[in-house]
């Protein structure tokens, strides 16, 4: 008999046999699922994986990854790849609305419980999980308006189609909408890799065409490191604040370097997203309803933070705020928590 190990909620004298789980998990080594990517480039989307990984593993079952790096062809055939593969369900992680819409259905249609992470796919079978990418943009401009007043000048690094940042623009309009004072003189950003190194080619000019830029709004970590990256060269450091999305140990590290411009990020550990993408899956192949729309809450982190507490990377962080550490969200007594 299979033996799950679980660390912490429910689960009395800290393991649950397999005996005592619903179908199908009594035989989780049975239960195939896959995780189909779109982008993994980065240090979110590895953590994001490695939660997919230590939460299937609690659970005892057999995990494939399909990783199509940005072919959004790719990643459509890996859902039907996914399908021959019998697979039980399936994870769609980023990609776009048009090429996986289709590809989503022919999934449902296959009988396959489908969870659907930062995109969507239209699908009412589908619960959407997210971290609330609105609340992402929004937390992060409250936090530059704090510490820049509503009026200012500011670059914007968006690249529509993408979910996350589709709903993290809304935020951005919003904010615009209600301070007057808020000039966008530029909007820019590109997804090609190695994405800071390509967004930081475009900073460059824009910076030099705008020298009046005091606030960079950049909703991707990705996008963030490549504006310090042309701020640094700039020399522009001490006169520009960026605005970020998402966190990890080397964005830490690079909000904690000194004079550094990136001044606050707004994140969900990505490695408790993957946590909860996984078990929201579980809970639709044990016949229960997780929902619609599957939210992790985001959490402000500021530079000063950093430094006060002299956190170094994303271990110290989920020391210093709990709230970093777990999601209570997609939870049942029966389902196996990865390790602390």
């Amino acid at each position: 008999m299979k033996l799950a190990v679980a660390a912490g909620i429910g689960l009395s004298g800290g393991a649950a046999f397999a005996a005592d789980m619903p179908a199908p998990f009594d035989k989780p080594e049975e239960v195939k699922i896959a995780l189909v990517r779109y982008l993994s480039t980065g240090d979110f989307f590895q953590s994001y994986l490695s939660g997919v990984e230590k939460q299937s593993a609690a659970l005892g079952v057999d995990l494939r990854v399909l990783d199509s790096r940005q072919d959004a062809a790719l990643q459509a055939d890996m859902v039907d790849q996914a399908i021959a593969l019998g697979v039980d369900g399936i994870i769609i992680q980023h990609g776009l609305t048009e090429s996986m819409k289709a590809a989503a259905q022919r999934a449902v249609d296959a009988g396959i419980k489908v969870v659907a992470f930062d995109v969507n796919v239209e699908n009412d079978a589908i619960p959407q999980i997210e971290q609330s990418d609105y609340l992402l943009g929004k937390l992060a401009l409250e936090q530059a308006i704090k510490d820049n007043g509503d009026s200012f000048t500011a670059g914007y690094v968006y690249v529509p189609g993408i979910a996350p940042l589709d709903r993290r623009d809304v935020a951005w309009k919003e904010v615009k909408e209600a301070n007057p004072g808020i000039t966008e003189a530029a909007m820019f950003g590109t997804l090609d890799n190695p994405i800071a190194n390509s967004v930081a080619n475009q900073a460059r000019s824009v910076l030099q065409a705008n020298p009046n830029i005091s606030v960079v709004f950049a909703p991707y970590d990705e996008f963030a490191k490549g504006v310090k990256i042309a701020v640094d060269e700039a020399g522009l450091s001490q006169d520009i604040a960026i605005y970020s999305a998402d966190v990890s140990t080397a964005d830490i590290s690079a909000m904690r370097e000194p004079d550094s411009a990136w001044a606050a990020t707004v994140a969900t550990n990505p490695a408790v997203v993957g946590e909860v993408s996984v078990r929201t899956l579980a809970l639709m192949l044990a016949g229960e309803d997780p929902g619609k729309q599957v939210v992790v809450p985001p959490t402000l982190i500021t530079q000063d933070f950093l430094n006060e507490q002299d956190v170094k990377n994303m271990e110290e962080l989920g020391q210093k705020m709990p709230q970093f550490q777990h999601a209570d969200v997609s939870v049942a007594e029966w389902i196996p928590l990865p390790a602390r």
